[in-house]
């Protein structure tokens, strides 16, 4: 299966024996380090700002803790090994809807221990609370919440979903009637990106695990991949559960309103590394090959989501990527780009949004051979979509 990192060590490749034109990936790099995003350094400001994020008082209240960003960092995977990196990799940082992406895996690691039982059985069959009882939440499955399409009325931590509805996103996306009335539609036939619904997933899940899911992402996918300890996922101050006469924290899937997964880009790329090898690492199958080809195949009504991950069906996302791309994507901007074809992992830390796509295409353009292991073919011919 590959090279994998150990805990301690991480081995680099030189451009020319990953199939790398090095001065086309330097300048790459250098472009990466001088794209830096227009966001404020001060986060907690930025979110709290009625400007900044369309929401007016007291629905851009920010619950979790906030941190100060750094500057441009990532780090390029080739084969596993590190081709390129850039800024500080080792700086722990808020990731925002990065989370979400760590939700579908511990999805899929409730699937693989049987704690779920199908993804599209009722979410009221699994929970502790009267949070699907309602005719709307009602025929909500697992799967319309990982794909965001469940439609699930309510309020939550003290945010209603209806901050979240006609809301768009991506770049140039328009907001202005984000938070407004829209009838609600039956689970599964609308597709709408809505915080408040992604973290009614997160409590499920914690119902599920009867732990915090911090402690399960730890102990089933961060320490057998090797991450430092420095990550932590923060829960709003007010978003607690008792489970057993326990009170849990139920962690956000982003931070939106502050709190969500504070991460280094090192460790991202630990993460995008086991996507890209199906779920596997060093001879443990840690996630299900089935449950990684799921969270990356495209929902019925949005060909460009998966599980809780950013597709690019059609090369519609990012037309300098391959097809074969998937993304976990967080405001900001920071990307997990894994390409398991092109056998590449890209981590790409405060990034202006709108110039991704170039920075990806300039790590296309440097690609002059298929990582080692497989067949020669033309990679001009293989990324089609440039």
């Amino acid at each position: 299966m590959g090279y994998f990192p150990t805990p301690h060590d991480w081995q680099t490749i030189d451009p020319a024996d990953a199939g790398m034109d090095a001065e086309k990936l330097a300048k790459a790099v250098a472009f990466a380090e001088a794209a830096e995003t227009t966001w404020p350094t001060d986060l907690s400001r930025g979110l709290n700002s009625e400007t900044a994020s369309n929401e007016p008082p007291p629905w851009n209240k920010v619950l979790g803790p906030t941190k100060d960003r750094g500057g441009p960092n990532g780090v390029l995977l080739r084969s596993g090994k590190i081709a390129a990196r850039w800024g500080d990799t080792r700086r722990v940082d808020m990731t925002f809807s990065i989370a979400k992406s760590y939700l579908s895996i511990l999805t899929g690691v409730a699937v693989a221990r049987g704690l779920i039982r199908d993804v599209d059985d009722p979410m009221r069959d699994y929970a502790l609370d009267d949070g699907f009882d309602s005719p709307q939440n009602r025929d909500i499955t697992w799967r319309h919440l990982l794909q965001q399409t469940s439609e699930w009325e309510g309020t939550l931590w003290d945010k209603p979903d209806l901050v979240d509805r006609n809301r768009q996103v991506g770049v140039g996306s328009d907001n202005s009637r984000k938070g407004t009335h829209r009838d609600l539609q039956a689970p599964g036939n609308y597709w709408e990106y809505n915080d408040v619904r992604v973290n009614r997933l997160a409590l499920s899940l914690l119902q599920v695990y009867r732990r915090p899911l911090p402690e399960v992402l730890r102990e089933a996918i961060m320490d057998p991949i090797g991450a430092s300890d420095s990550w932590e996922w923060h829960a709003y101050s007010n978003a607690h559960f008792d489970i057993d006469g326990e009170s849990m924290p139920s962690v956000p899937g982003g931070s939106h309103w502050g709190g969500g997964i504070f991460i280094s880009s090192i460790d991202h790329a630990r993460v995008g590394l086991l996507m890209a090898r199906g779920g596997h690492w060093d001879g443990q199958q840690l996630l299900p090959r089935s449950w990684v080809e799921s969270s990356t195949t495209p929902c019925p009504i949005n060909p460009e989501y998966g599980y809780l991950w950013w597709l690019n069906t059609g090369g519609v996302h990012y037309d300098r990527a391959p097809e074969s791309s998937f993304f976990a994507i967080g405001a900001g901007q920071s990307t997990i780009w894994v390409d398991p074809e092109y056998d590449l992992v890209m981590v790409a830390r405060w990034s202006d949004g709108a110039k991704v796509n170039a920075l990806i295409g300039g790590v296309m353009d440097a690609l002059e051979a298929p990582p080692p292991g497989k067949e020669a073919l033309s990679v001009a011919e293989e990324s089609g979509a440039r």
